[in-house]
């Protein structure tokens, strides 16, 4: 007869034991919980962790693109005058302070310096930021105790690597929207190299000077210079609700035939317009525009299908993207109706690639019409071969559906009497670039309503 299996005499012993350890879990598992969870309000409250780190949380604040200026590489002609650029190396021992306005702002930001198109690698040594005298762009002289010196990875120089950029650490600092920022930079040894990385459509006022002077109140010695060097990007820490509108564009974008230091191209009038509604007064506008630049070919740097990552897809916090250029790649191609038909078909297919690489991104695109040329000496020909594309481009905008709203800028400053060119009064003289007037008027012409809600997602078919 098989034996009986024996039960283990311990058993209820582990009952026991089990019965008494376990309202002590529960309680533990309770007091961790409301601790993950005290942890994680106070993170979306502060938005950073300590030490200043973010939060990692859907509601914490993130970082956003408040101000940027699309990289070139500088032409012989916008280079720092003598003593500045030198046979082999430009910026040696040299002090450069700049004024740039910012369109969001914020208590916490960083910059951004590009040596897109350096050769070799960009020593910076100091950096510094403060608020210019008055608030004013394009002046030399700031704010006493505002000045703060900036730094990368803990340290005070920093070196960017050829082709690359570099991203300052998060600094306290209270930015307050549509003002106007100091950024001075001090190169001890300078570029070993004359390829140098800029904006010279900068129309704001930039100051130069010899040793380091980025410290001083005033620069009364330095010497000026319409154009941007080195710095592309400021950045604020933001809430979820800011978010950006990035535009691509040529130099009516970029602001020939408005002010120096007047802050008044349309994309600073259009910020203003934003600025003065409360369901629009956290969007952030980058002008990612330059003179003579093109969507399809090179020009005045890389054409647009070569940057959109750089200049769109990458800036941080962008929600839409307008898309306002064009007139340089029917103006530069021959005036022959088959290079204009070849022209045409390019561009709108190119169109078609910017949204489907927005989209991608979660951006919503924006096309606008492309403003007439009709008398500008340069891109209007007798037959108005070009003129014929520019019509079928402006028709492909508006009907195509292609992009996710229109933004009629050509019926805002065609003359109704003759829709081939611009009303007399906006041209800044060559029927092409507009006045101050003119971009207020394209300014005017942007529906807000576009911009009052940052998308989620788009639904893509």
């Amino acid at each position: 007869m098989p034996a009986k299996p024996s039960t283990p005499r311990r058993a209820p012993f582990v009952r026991l034991i089990t019965r008494l350890l376990t309202p002590f879990v529960l309680i533990l598992a309770l007091v961790v919980t409301s601790s993950a969870l005290v942890a994680l309000a106070e993170g979306v409250r502060g938005g950073e962790g300590d030490a200043g780190r973010p939060v990692s949380s859907s509601a914490a604040r993130h970082w956003v693109n408040t101000w940027t200026a699309m990289p070139q590489l500088t032409e012989p002609g916008n280079m720092p005058p003598p003593p500045f650029t030198e046979d082999r190396a430009v910026l040696a021992d040299t002090t450069l302070r700049q004024t740039v306005r910012v369109s969001t702002g914020g208590e916490r930001v960083r910059l951004r310096f590009s040596n897109a198109f350096g050769d070799t690698a960009l020593p910076l040594t100091t950096v510094t930021v403060a608020l210019p005298l008055d608030g004013r762009a394009g002046v030399a002289a700031i704010e006493p105790g505002t000045l703060r010196r900036v730094t990368f990875g803990g340290r005070g120089p920093a070196t960017v690597p050829a082709g690359a950029q570099v991203v300052s650490d998060a600094l306290d600092f209270d930015l307050r929207p549509g003002s106007n920022l100091t950024v001075t930079a001090y190169l001890a040894e300078g570029q070993p190299s004359l390829a140098l990385t800029s904006h010279p459509g900068s129309r704001t006022t930039s100051y130069l000077q010899k040793a380091d002077r980025t410290r001083d109140l005033d620069l009364p010695d330095a010497t000026p210079v319409n154009h941007w060097y080195l710095l592309s990007d400021v950045e604020v820490l933001s809430g979820r609700g800011t978010a950006a509108v990035a535009v691509l564009g040529d130099s009516l974008t970029d602001g020939r035939g408005s002010t120096t230091n007047g802050n008044n191209r349309w994309p600073d009038r259009f910020l203003d317009r934003l600025r003065a509604q409360g369901a629009t007064e956290d969007v952030a506008v980058l002008n990612q525009a330059a003179g003579g630049n093109r969507v399809l070919n090179d020009g005045l740097g890389p054409n647009v299908l070569a940057r959109l990552d750089r200049d769109v897809l990458s800036r941080s916090g962008v929600s839409w993207l307008v898309v306002f250029e064009g007139v340089n790649d029917i103006g530069t191609a021959a005036a022959t109706p088959a290079a204009q038909r070849s022209v045409t078909a390019e561009l709108t297919a190119a169109y078609e690639q910017i949204v489907v690489r927005a989209h991608a991104q979660g951006i919503r695109v924006y096309g606008a019409t492309l403003t007439p040329f009709g008398g500008n000496t340069m891109y209007d020909d007798p037959d108005g071969h070009r003129e014929s594309a520019r019509q079928a481009v402006n028709s492909w905008i508006r009907t195509s559906g292609t992009f996710d709203a229109v933004i009629d800028l050509d019926r805002a400053v065609r003359d109704p009497q003759d829709p081939r060119r611009l009303l007399p009064t906006l041209h800044d003289g060559d029927w092409l670039h507009l006045n101050p007037e003119g971009y207020r008027t394209l300014a005017a012409a942007v529906p807000l309503r576009l911009f009052r809600q940052a998308p989620a997602r788009l639904d893509i078919d």
